[in-house]
């Protein structure tokens, strides 16, 4: 079926298998991630498909129909299916098409030299009502309030919008990164400014797409340095904010009281604010409005940047509908939702402008090596008899929360005794009772920020070796010196999880880090732990995977 030279089949379906035992596989797979997302990543054969988003962002990196072409024809043991070669014309065309510019009057302009095409936008639903006339140029006009609807509803339709419509400048301040010792490496600083010239002079709108631990946030900090105006930034939680707060004052020339933090804690507005999105779409209840969206125009914001991006609520998406005059940079390890919403990703932050793959930067040694070991441990006889009779939900749970794993991570943890360690968890009563167990502190959502810091602090330092923590460290939890993860239940299938969590140990360190997932053997906990590795496996991770006895 396939070709020692060339590991891949592109199916009709537009489909592409990939031989994982091939000698060209890290090839073909680094060509594969440029235009096609991975779907299923099995011991022996990878799945990928190509998307409608997925040639999007490709076409938004400079990619063509023909160069994707012929990268697939040179990994493919058989000729491209006619269908799907024009599939891949068929979506890649499409970005450019459609452009949005500003006027000399109120209205923007939607150019569009298609003519049937024009008409099914000006008779598509979701378009049709927020159009405002014809130009005598022949441009569709719509209101600039409904720029972000009008992006949204054409993705909808299957047509990408491409935004040259500017931004305005905002408030002005002036950020210099500091000079002493402090310096951006060439990809931070590629990836500023790729982001910067895509809208023009005044900066311009995107993703930013970058590993764990490879400093997205600085690229966010030399982003700010070249757009020179005021910023709101919105991150996952105050653990976030204040890792946001440190790094800006530690490493920009801004003043403390220019700094402010808007959370459950503190509201201060201040020419660079960082808020969480937690306090945004808090409200009394689910028919009232949402008190603190007014934070979007207390000032003149020139920059959003969303932090986790792929995190972001639909209520902030709805929001940044409205306020896409303001440039807005998105930060994430992956782009990938588990509620398939990369759409509006694509269509209200902006299409993806800069990546770099895991092991490039690994190689680069700007992230530390990792291996990824899978433990498989069996259900005791107790547990296989409440596992059977259970309902799929209740399944997960009792293998998530097998006993047996205790005795996996007590091994685990003398056998990388000196390694700084954390031991990561989903369900309160297990991490509480593996704490006990191991004696070791516990940082869960219910535990003080102030307390937490201080846990955080002592691990740092050294003085805590073995941490266990639960979901609160997904995100945005700066610990560089943490060498072994240990994951012992997590979110389903989440493959944005697994990355996060393997995050947590690649800050860039001598020696190799190792990542352990714990699951119970032939349930459905094993199945979805093979859908979390798939982000992963398109990266270079592989998984060990080992089966300890009882």
């Amino acid at each position: 079926m396939f070709d020692s030279d060339r590991p891949c089949l592109v199916q009709g379906d537009g489909s592409v298998l990939l031989d994982a035992h091939s000698t060209r596989y890290e090839e073909a797979r680094d060509v594969l991630a440029r235009f096609a997302e991975l779907v299923t990543a099995p011991e022996h054969v990878h799945t990928y498909r190509l998307s409608p988003i997925s040639l999007w962002n490709a076409a938004a990196l400079g990619l063509t129909a023909d160069s994707v072409r012929a990268d697939l024809e040179r990994v493919s043991a058989r000729a491209l299916p006619q269908n799907v070669a024009t599939e891949i014309e068929t979506h890649l065309s499409r970005y450019g098409k459609l452009t949005l510019e500003s006027s000399d009057g109120p209205w923007l302009r939607l150019v569009c030299h298609d003519l049937a095409l024009r008409e099914e936008i000006k008779r598509f639903p979701r378009t049709s009502k927020i159009l405002a006339g014809v130009d005598p140029d022949g441009a569709l006009l719509v209101d600039p309030l409904h720029r972000g609807d009008l992006k949204w509803g054409l993705a909808q339709l299957g047509w990408p919008v491409e935004d040259r419509a500017g931004f305005r400048r905002g408030e002005a301040l002036a950020v210099r990164l500091r000079g002493d010792g402090f310096g951006l490496r060439d990809y931070q600083r590629a990836a500023a400014d790729v982001f910067h010239r895509a809208g023009g002079p005044d900066g311009g709108h995107g993703v930013i797409v970058l590993p764990c631990g490879a400093g997205k946030t600085v690229v966010g900090l030399a982003v700010m340095e070249r757009v020179c105006a005021s910023t709101l930034v919105l991150a996952t939680n105050i653990v976030a904010v204040r890792q946001w707060k440190r790094e800006i004052l530690d490493k920009t020339d801004l003043p403390s009281d220019a700094v402010g933090e808007y959370t459950g804690e503190r509201k201060e507005i201040r020419p660079v604010t960082i808020a969480t999105y937690q306090i945004l779409t808090s409200r009394r209840s689910a028919i009232d409005e949402f008190p603190h969206f007014r934070l979007f125009s207390a000032r003149d914001w020139g920059l959003v940047i969303y932090d986790e991006v792929h995190l972001l609520p639909a209520p902030v998406f709805r929001i940044t509908a409205g306020i896409q005059a303001t440039r807005r940079l998105g930060l994430t390890a992956t782009l990938i939702r588990e509620d398939g919403h990369e759409g509006d990703v694509f269509s209200l932050i902006g299409p993806k402008r800069y990546d770099v793959p895991w092991k490039t930067l690994e190689k680069s040694r700007w992230i530390a090596e990792a291996r990824c070991h899978e433990i498989r441990v069996p259900l005791d006889a107790e547990a296989r008899s409440a596992h059977g009779a259970a309902g799929k939900r209740e399944q997960y749970r009792i293998a998530s929360e097998n006993s047996a794993k205790l005795d996996v991570v007590r091994r685990l943890v003398e056998a990388h005794a000196g390694s700084p360690t954390l031991v990561i968890g989903q369900y309160l009563d297990q991490v509480h009772r593996v704490a006990r167990e191991i004696r070791a502190p516990l940082v869960t959502g219910a535990t003080p920020n102030a307390e937490r810091e201080e846990i955080f602090d002592r691990f740092r330092a050294g003085s805590i070796p073995v941490l266990v923590v639960s979901r609160v460290a997904n995100f945005a939890i700066d610990l560089p010196c943490a060498r072994v993860a240990i994951q012992i239940s997590g979110s389903y299938g989440s493959r944005q999880e697994e990355a996060q969590r393997l995050g947590r140990i690649l800050r860039p360190k001598e020696g190799t880090s190792i990542f352990y997932t714990v699951v119970s053997r032939n349930t459905d906990e094993q199945e979805f732990a093979t859908n979390r590795q798939r982000f992963l496996t398109e990266q270079g991770y592989r998984y060990v995977v080992e089966d300890w006895s009882e």
